[in-house]
């Protein structure tokens, strides 16, 4: 039987009148590390369809070699214009075996409150599968509980895009609420690094990457697992 990782992009361009999107290095390094390692990589996003990718992600430095590799891979791009949306995936089947959400700010829009995707990381985490999340993935998180009704995010180690690193990138105001306030909230044990710095925490079947740098060592967390 085949062996997936389902990768999760946001669907949505705008975050206000800010226009945003995937950030598209979170997606194509852990992409091709997952097709490396020898899994079926399953390209999904809330709406399913084209996914919007942030122009930002595509300038200077930010436009990394995976990136660029992505963006002149037929398939790949192919995949990621044509998303499955996520409430049409069955994540208790055996051949799912780990969720990976990517960021970008367009998921402070459409992974806060949506019931297609909590349901998914609920089914992933209670099952013992494996949910991992970067940069601004992890907002989606804050609305998933553990099968005893707790915060997902309670008690573990986590990280996510920190509040100075939003502050620096000046979009505090336009998100839906700010990931290391919310994990704190939720009596996480929340940990960042120095601003834009790789940054991975692993706790237990939970992986978090703190920003666009951890991307590819929260890639390589999510191998270590199998």
């Amino acid at each position: 039987m085949a062996k997936s990782i389902v990768i999760v992009s946001t669907s949505a361009a705008q975050l206000g009148d800010h226009p945003t999107g995937l950030w598209i290095e979170e997606l194509a390094a852990p992409y091709y590390k997952f097709k490396e390692a020898g899994f079926d990589v399953v390209l999904a996003s809330i709406q399913g369809g084209p996914v919007p990718i942030d122009a930002g992600s595509m300038a200077g430095d930010f436009f990394t070699d995976e990136a660029k590799k992505f963006m002149h891979d037929g398939p790949a791009f192919g995949a990621l214009m044509h998303s499955v949306a996520v409430s049409t995936i069955d994540f208790s089947s055996d051949n799912i075996k780990a969720i990976f959400m990517c960021g970008g700010h367009g998921t402070e829009v459409d992974f806060v409150d949506n019931q297609a995707l909590k349901g998914a990381i609920e089914t992933m985490y209670a099952s013992g599968k494996i949910v991992a999340a970067v940069c601004h993935g992890p907002v989606c998180l804050a609305q998933c509980k553990k099968p005893d009704g707790s915060p997902l995010v309670a008690g573990l180690a986590v990280t996510g895009f920190t509040n100075s690193e939003e502050a620096a990138v000046g979009l505090t105001s336009k998100c839906a609420w700010l990931i290391e306030d919310k994990f704190k909230e939720q009596g996480a044990n929340y940990e960042a690094a120095a601003d834009w710095n790789s940054n991975v925490k692993v706790a237990g079947n939970l992986i978090t990457g703190q920003n666009p740098q951890s991307s590819v060592e929260c890639a390589v967390a999510v191998l270590s697992k199998f």
